[in-house]
């Protein structure tokens, strides 16, 4: 490709050497060369393509909504979203109850409890359902209904010259002695048969 000087010279025109630099500097600033400009024109119908496509998608995404209530479906986005919450504290507090239970029954085994339910009765299960140091707090229950129902457990020191009971002993027949070697059923069973002796025994 000729340059200006060239053509120039073709037309008869002969410009001075220390004319060019300043001539060049002209036209660079204020002319482009037909490849620059079919450059700059290829870079524009590229970016022009682009938002034609950027166009027609969102045009066709907008019809996907055309005959949609928008309040019905955000009606339905919400009501969505507030089951997904409630399924996930229905999950939540299914989680806590298990670790509970496996907490409470832990503790009811180390306590070598006689009876399990009997045990349970006598907690409040829902208080130290809520509290927020169950392992220390479900100790602290148990060892509070050994203080008063010791007989509900069993004992950790040998018995002196034990006895074993054939029967339950007539009420008027049991001493402190015998009482503190019965089992839980038979002092259930005096219980039911003469509730003052064993109230009288029990302190």
């Amino acid at each position: 490709m000729k340059n200006i000087f060239e053509i120039l010279a073709a037309l008869g025109i002969v410009i001075p050497e220390d004319k060019k630099q300043d001539i060049t500097k002209q036209v660079a600033e204020n002319y482009k060369t037909v490849a620059e400009f079919e450059k700059v024109k290829s870079r524009l119908e590229v970016e022009r393509d682009n938002y034609k496509d950027s166009l027609d998608t969102a045009q066709n995404s907008l019809k996907e909504f055309e005959g949609v209530d928008v309040k019905e479906l955000n009606g339905k986005v919400a009501q969505l979203t507030a089951d997904l919450a409630k399924k996930d504290t229905e999950y939540q507090a299914k989680i806590s109850d298990m670790e509970f239970d496996a907490a409470l029954d832990n503790a009811i085994s180390a306590s070598k409890a006689r009876n399990v339910k009997a045990l349970k009765a006598l907690l409040d299960v829902e208080t130290l359902k809520a509290s927020k140091n169950q392992a220390e707090d479900i100790k602290t229950a148990i060892e509070n209904v050994k203080k008063d129902n010791d007989y509900l457990f069993e004992s950790s020191e040998p018995i002196k010259n034990p006895v074993a009971p054939t029967g339950t002993p007539a009420a008027g027949e049991v001493s402190k002695e015998t009482f503190a070697k019965m089992g839980y059923m038979q002092r259930l069973e005096l219980k039911r048969t003469d509730p003052e002796k064993y109230e009288q025994l029990k302190g």
